[in-house]
């Protein structure tokens, strides 16, 4: 791509002032358009902790873009730019696409790259060579996918709490892990999500980016300086962990309640703050600058420096007739379809009605806690022991159902939620069952098995999802993109199957009791879980 420069050739000519209010408008118009997927952005900021310092990211990127103003006007005086609009227009079909599959995510990272479009517009490419960076760091303002933030969520809990465990026994206190969970003999700790580290990573990631990009070193020396924040956070975190589980030991579960684990966490993050300024003072010692610790983070004095602007005219250039050409017609595709498409909503039987029992199989009938209700912000879901009474075998059956999955609302994978009741996954992996058939194709599952002290059982789960049966996570999210946009349905559910192995040799028995069961609950699961045909409800209410 290349930058027209034609405001020398512009037929008119109009003041500066005028112009930086077009511009001006231009960008409250892309706010506009932007206006849901931003007020959702706001309130993630309230609410999640692990994204509240998100409200620092905007204005640390205007500031750095603000205090090289001069350096934008006398490079680019409002040059027509067609990598700009060619980039706006990538963002504004991401919109689209994010508003047809109501995937506020995809939404949120188009506003982005729209706004990089509208930078690029108005100032080419010496003005993204000036403020590129300070508008890349606006990335870390955006939260990750849910189901993204639910799998490392997941990860980092096991690895902090082992990382966790091995501190404390190498203070000769003996702790026992299962899972997530420490047992201590006395007290029992649970690592739990907001003990992951993620409240320390996202905000760490973000200041190691601005530190890098401010630190006077070579570029392999800043690329280390923002990659190390990821294994400093895990160290820290797990660091924090073990420090709590020793004062739990000595003093009592206490000690991690309250105001006393609050005040860790903070202690803990300023401690990350102090690692990553020590490792560029010993980075910058390497290079041969022997920069003192007040002078590695510095925003260089050019960048600040009072340049006199001459009065210039300019004319309008093409780029900002074909920005508000852009944007107005983006804003009028979203509006039109959003209104066009509301999500189907499938007539089903609700799991109130589910059968106490299948086949031979009897079943008594269980309930989540509201605390997990909430959490999983499910439409329905059925939980039921099954047992058989002349073989005494037993099946726990667990299938949770949305009728609608968007707005980062859908189904938790068993993989994220197994660790975080101190059960181990020690075996995983995807197997067919060509004798077990679902409209005429063999079932396919995620086959794992789990182990928590000397406990162990078997689990067989599958998503269910609007006709097919999938089992990996990445294309239950892909199905619910395409489906949103071919079918206007993002309705699915988990199918779980849980069984105990009381002995090595009983595997074998543990896989044909769920193998069984399944065959007998498969042709039962459509009046339930609604395939790729479905009548639509008449009332959505009624779909529950």
């Amino acid at each position: 791509m290349t930058t027209l420069e034609q405001n020398q050739a512009a037929p008119a000519s109009v003041k500066p002032e005028y112009i930086w209010l077009a511009w001006g408008g231009a960008l409250l118009l892309l706010l506009l358009v932007y206006r849901t997927s931003l007020e959702e952005l706001f309130i993630t900021w309230m609410n999640v902790e692990e994204y509240s310092h998100g409200f620092f990211i905007p204005v640390i990127s205007f500031y750095l873009i603000w205090i090289r103003r001069a350096e934008l006007v006398l490079t680019t005086r409002f040059q027509d730019s067609i990598l700009g609009l060619s980039v706006m227009t990538i963002g504004l079909t991401m919109y689209l696409l994010g508003g047809l599959s109501a995937i506020r995510t995809l939404e949120q990272y188009s506003f982005l790259i729209t706004l990089i479009g509208l930078f690029a517009a108005a100032f080419g490419r010496r003005g993204m060579r000036t403020a590129g960076v300070p508008l890349f760091f606006l990335i870390f303002m955006v939260p990750l996918p849910p189901f993204v933030m639910n799998n490392l969520s997941s990860k980092l809990q096991l690895i902090s709490s082992w990382l966790g465990v091995e501190f404390i026994r190498s203070c000769d206190i003996m702790v026992f892990l299962e899972g997530n969970v420490i047992d201590l003999g006395s007290y029992r700790l649970q690592v739990v999500d907001a003990c992951s580290g993620l409240r320390y990573l996202f905000p760490l990631s973000s200041l190691a980016f601005l530190c890098a990009f401010l630190f006077r070193g070579p570029f392999w020396q800043k690329l280390l300086v923002f990659l190390s924040s990821i294994p400093l956070t895990i160290f820290m975190n797990s660091f924090r962990i073990g420090v709590i589980g020793i004062l739990v030991n000595h003093w009592g579960t206490e000690m991690a309640e309250g105001f006393l684990h609050d005040f860790e966490g903070w202690v803990v993050f300023l401690l990350c703050m102090v690692l990553l300024f020590i490792e560029m003072w010993i980075l910058s010692r390497i290079s041969g600058n022997m920069l003192a610790m007040n002078e590695l983070v510095e925003i260089p004095a050019e960048w600040g420096e009072f340049v006199r602007i001459e009065p210039f005219t300019a004319g309008l250039n093409h780029s900002l007739y074909a920005v508000f050409l852009l944007l107005l017609a983006g804003t009028a595709a979203s509006e039109a379809w959003s209104k066009t498409r509301a999500d189907i909503i499938p007539q089903r039987t609700a799991f109130l009605n589910f059968p106490d029992q299948i086949g031979a199989w009897r079943g008594h009938k269980d309930y989540l806690a509201q605390y997990y209700l909430d959490e999983l912000k499910l439409t329905d879901y059925a939980l039921i022991d099954f047992a058989q009474p002349e073989t005494h075998a037993k099946v726990n059956f667990y299938s949770a159902y949305y009728q609608t999955q968007r707005k980062g609302v859908g189904v938790h994978s068993p993989r994220s939620c197994i660790p975080g009741a101190g059960w181990q996954i020690t075996l995983f992996e995807q197997k067919e069952f060509p004798d077990v058939l679902i409209d005429g194709v063999p079932l396919q599952v995620d086959r794992a098995i789990i182990e928590k002290g000397e406990s162990k059982q078997l689990v067989y789960f599958w998503f269910q999802q609007r006709g097919r049966i999938l089992t990996n996570e990445f294309a239950e999210k892909w199905f619910i993109f395409y489906d949103a946009m071919t079918l206007n349905r993002t309705d699915g559910a988990l199918v779980r199957l849980v069984t105990d192995i009381n002995t090595t040799q009983d595997l074998g028995a543990a896989d044909q009791r769920l193998q069984a069961f399944a065959r007998e609950l498969l042709p039962i699961l459509p009046k339930y879980l609604p395939g790729k045909n479905i009548v639509p409800a008449a009332n959505p209410a009624n779909a529950l």
